[in-house]
C-alpha cells in the first residue's frame, strides 16, 4: 500500500507549507463549519477495500465527495492545510477518512495538516497520530483564517504559523507517549519495536487494585488499572497508558486496514494475531462485488489464522456489538477496544469498550495491548419512576438534548441506575450512544440487572464485581430525573436535535419508511415492545402500516432473528415475526444496512424514514435522505399512524402488565 511510505520519521525542524482550505458554515456566514462528521469526510460506499495493495483508492476518491466535491483538485493546487472548526471528525473509527486525506496529499508530493478547534474526534485524532498526518487543534488559529492564507508547521516543534496574518501559535500539546508515537514515524514503527517483547508475554497479567487503591478510582479507571502493561503506571486522566485488552474485534469494513497494519508490524514473523474477532455485517448482503471482496479479506484472514465461530462471525450471523456479547466474549471488568465506534456498547455490561481505528487494532492484533489516552471522568447518575413508553432510547436522545453542542465533552461517563430500573437493552442503547455523545466511553455500574443478564444465559464472569470508589474523582457529577423523561424522537441531523414525541406528533410529519433493529435496538426486548405495540394496536383496529410506508425490521444477530420467530406468551403465543409480518413488516437479515446508507433499504434523494437507529447526521442513511431517531416502540407506533408519533397518538393507553419489557 503505497500510503505506508508516510510512516517514515520526520526531520528535525523540516516545516510543512501550503494554504488554507477552509470549511466555511453556510448557515452562520463567517464562522468555520463545527461537527463535520466523518460520514462526510468518507461517505461509507467509498469505504470499500477491494484488495490489501490497492487499500486507498477508493477512500481517496470519495473524501469529502458531498460537502467539498473539489477537495481533491485544491489540494493538488497546494491548499494543504484544512481549516474546520470545532468538533472535526466526530462519529465513525473509519480509519479512511485519515488514512485518505494523508493519501490525496502524497499523490501530489505534498503533505496535509488538519488544524481545527478544540474536541476533535477522539478515534481521528488518534488514528492520525498513528498515520503520521500531522493535527493541530488550536482554536485561535482556526479563527483568524481566511481563504488562500499561507501557513507553514514545525514537524519538530509542532509550531504553526500563519505567515500571511503574522501569527505562530502553540497548538494543544500532545501526551509525552504521544509525542513519541509521532517521533517514532508512526504505529507501525512503534509496533515493530515493541513486537518481541509483546511476544514474549503468553498471558496477560490482570490484576485488579485492592481496597485501599479502589476507593479513589473511577469504575472505567479500575478496569484500565487491572489491564496496565507496564505496572507502575499512574492511572489518570490525561496519561497515555499501553493495555491489554481482552479482546480486539471489527467489522469487515474495518478489519482490512487493520489486517494490513498486523502484516506491516509482524512483517512476515510467524505471529498470530492476539484475540482478534471479526462480524461480517457492514458490507453483507448488497449484491456488489467490490462488497463481497471487501468481505473476503477478512474471512481469508480468519481462515489463515484459524479464527473460528464465535470469534469469527459470518454474514447474519449478527452486528458486531450484539453478537459478541451473546457469545460470551464480552464480561464486566473487562477491557475491549473495538474498530467501530459503537464499541461504547460494552459498557452496558460492566466493562469498558471504546471505539479505535483500524491501525490501533492491528497494533493490538500484533502485542495484545494498545495505547490510549485516558480522558476526564464525569458520572450521570438515573433516579426518578421512569415513565410510560420511555425506554434507553429516550433517555439517550433526552441526554443528548441536554448536553447540547459540547455534549460529553470527550469524557468517560460512569452511569448509575440508581433504582435498578433499566434492562440490558436500555442500557446497551444508552452506552451503544455515548457514540454520538462524543464521549470516550460510557460504563454502567455492575448490578444485579447484569448479573442475572449473564446468569441466564450461563455465562461466566470471570472478573470480581467493581464499584466506583468513594473518592473517585469526576470532572463533571450530575443526575437525570427520569420521571421529566417523556418518549422522544430526534430530527435532522443530529441525535442531539431531540423532541418529545407528542410534540413533533402535531407536525404531522410523513415518512416513506419506518426501520427498527440495528446494533442500538435490535434485541429480542426491543422488538418485542415494538411488538407489542403492534399486537394493541391490531386489537383497537389498526391493523396494518398505510400504503406507501414501508416498515423493515433488522434484528441484532443470528440468534435473535432465529428467536423472533418463536410463541411469545406476551404476544398470545404468536411470535414476534408474526406480528411484525401481519402489520406489514418485513423481516431482514441481520446486519448494519440502512443504518449507514448501505443496501436496498438505505435511504434515496427525498425519502424520509423513522428509524431506531442511532444516527441522523447528513446522507448518513442514505445519500439526500433525512432519518429521524426513536424507540422501537415509536417507530412501531408510528408506522401505524403514518406520521411521526408516540403510541398515545394512536390511543394506546399504557399499561405496564401489557407493555413495559
Amino acid at each position: 500500500m503505497r500510503q505506508a511510505q508516510g510512516w517514515s520519521p520526520a526531520p528535525k525542524g523540516r516545516l510543512v507549507r501550503g494554504r488554507a482550505l477552509i470549511f466555511w458554515d453556510e448557515a452562520r456566514p463567517g464562522q468555520k463549519r463545527d461537527a463535520i462528521d466523518t460520514d462526510q469526510i468518507t461517505p461509507a460506499s467509498d469505504c470499500v477495500s477491494e484488495s490489501l495493495d490497492r487499500l486507498d483508492e477508493r477512500w481517496k476518491a470519495g473524501a469529502f465527495r458531498y460537502l467539498m466535491p473539489d477537495f481533491r483538485a485544491r489540494v493538488h493546487r497546494g491548499e494543504t492545510f484544512l481549516v474546520a472548526g470545532d468538533r472535526f471528525a466526530i462519529g465513525s473509527s473509519r480509519e479512511m477518512s485519515p488514512a485518505g486525506l494523508k493519501a490525496i496529499a502524497e499523490e501530489a508530493g505534498l503533505e496535509m495538516v488538519i488544524v481545527c478547534a478544540r474536541n476533535m474526534g477522539d478515534i481521528f485524532r488518534r488514528n492520525a497520530l498513528n498515520l503520521g498526518l500531522h493535527v493541530a487543534q488550536c482554536p485561535e488559529a482556526v479563527a483568524d483564517a481566511r481563504d488562500g492564507d499561507e501557513f507553514s508547521f514545525d514537524v519538530e516543534t509542532r509550531a504553526l504559523t500563519n505567515t500571511t496574518r503574522g501569527r505562530t501559535y502553540r497548538p494543544e500539546p500532545l501526551t509525552a507517549k504521544e509525542e513519541e508515537i509521532r517521533k517514532s514515524g508512526g504505529i507501525v514503527a512503534v509496533g515493530r519495536r515493541e513486537l518481541p517483547a509483546a511476544s514474549r508475554v503468553t498471558t496477560p497479567r490482570i490484576e485488579f487494585p485492592d481496597d485501599a487503591e479502589a476507593k479513589r478510582l473511577t469504575l472505567t479507571e479500575q478496569v484500565l488499572w487491572a489491564h496496565r502493561v507496564d505496572r507502575d503506571a499512574e492511572v489518570r486522566p490525561g496519561a497515555t497508558l499501553r493495555v491489554y485488552a481482552d479482546l480486539l474485534p471489527a467489522s469487515d469494513g474495518t478489519a482490512p486496514f487493520a489486517i494490513h497494519t498486523f502484516n506491516q508490524i509482524t512483517a512476515g514473523a510467524r505471529v498470530a494475531p492476539r484475540r482478534a474477532a471479526v462480524a461480517s455485517d457492514h458490507f453483507v448482503f448488497t449484491g456488489a462485488e467490490a462488497d463481497e471482496k471487501q468481505t473476503s479479506i477478512s474471512r481469508e484472514f480468519a481462515r489463515l489464522h484459524g479464527i473460528g465461530k464465535p470469534h469469527y462471525a459470518a454474514p447474519g450471523d449478527g452486528i458486531f456489538h450484539f453478537y459478541f456479547p451473546e457469545q460470551g466474549l464480552i464480561v464486566p471488568g473487562g477491557f475491549y477496544p473495538g474498530a467501530d465506534s459503537h464499541s461504547r456498547a460494552y459498557g452496558a455490561y460492566g466493562a469498558v469498550g471504546i471505539g479505535i481505528g483500524s491501525t490501533t487494532l492491528g497494533f493490538g492484533w500484533a502485542t495484545g495491548y494498545i495505547y490510549m489516552s485516558l480522558a476526564r471522568q464525569r458520572r450521570m447518575i438515573f433516579a426518578g419512576r421512569l415513565q410510560p413508553w420511555v425506554s434507553g432510547k429516550d433517555i439517550v436522545l433526552e441526554l443528548l438534548r441536554r448536553w447540547g453542542e459540547k455534549q460529553a465533552q470527550g469524557m468517560s461517563v460512569e452511569f448509575v441506575d440508581k433504582d435498578r430500573q433499566l434492562a440490558m437493552p436500555y442500557r446497551n442503547t444508552i452506552a451503544n450512544m455515548m457514540a454520538e455523545a462524543e464521549a470516550q466511553n460510557g460504563i454502567f455500574t455492575r448490578d444485579e440487572i447484569t448479573d442475572a443478564w449473564y446468569r441466564e444465559r450461563n455465562i461466566p464472569l470471570p472478573y470480581p464485581r467493581l464499584t466506583s470508589g468513594a473518592e473517585a474523582r469526576f470532572e463533571i457529577d450530575e443526575s437525570l430525573d427520569l420521571t421529566a423523561v417523556v418518549p422522544m424522537i430526534a430530527k435532522p441531523y443530529s441525535p442531539g436535535n431531540a423532541y418529545p414525541a407528542e410534540e413533533v406528533a402535531s407536525e404531522r410529519l410523513t415518512f416513506q419508511k419506518a426501520l427498527i433493529g440495528s446494533c442500538t435496538n435490535g434485541s429480542y426486548d426491543d422488538l418485542l415492545g415494538a411488538a407489542l405495540v403492534l399486537r394493541a394496536a391490531r386489537e383497537a383496529g389498526m391493523n396494518r402500516v398505510p400504503k406507501g410506508v414501508r416498515f423493515v425490521i433488522f434484528p441484532g444477530s443470528g440468534v435473535v432473528r432465529q428467536q423472533i420467530e418463536l410463541p411469545d406468551p406476551r404476544l398470545g403465543g404468536e411470535s414476534i415475526a408474526e406480528v411484525f409480518r401481519g402489520a406489514g413488516g418485513e423481516i431482514r437479515q441481520s446486519w448494519c444496512g440502512p443504518c449507514f446508507g448501505q443496501g436496498d433499504d438505505a435511504l434515496k434523494p427525498g425519502e424520509r424514514a423513522i428509524t431506531s437507529f442511532n444516527r441522523n447526521w447528513q446522507n448518513r442513511m442514505g445519500v439526500g435522505g433525512e432519518g429521524y431517531l426513536a424507540s422501537p416502540a415509536v417507530v412501531a407506533a408510528s408506522a401505524l399512524a403514518g406520521y411521526m408519533a408516540p403510541p398515545s397518538e394512536i390511543g394506546l393507553r399504557w399499561n405496564p402488565e401489557w407493555f413495559a419489557v
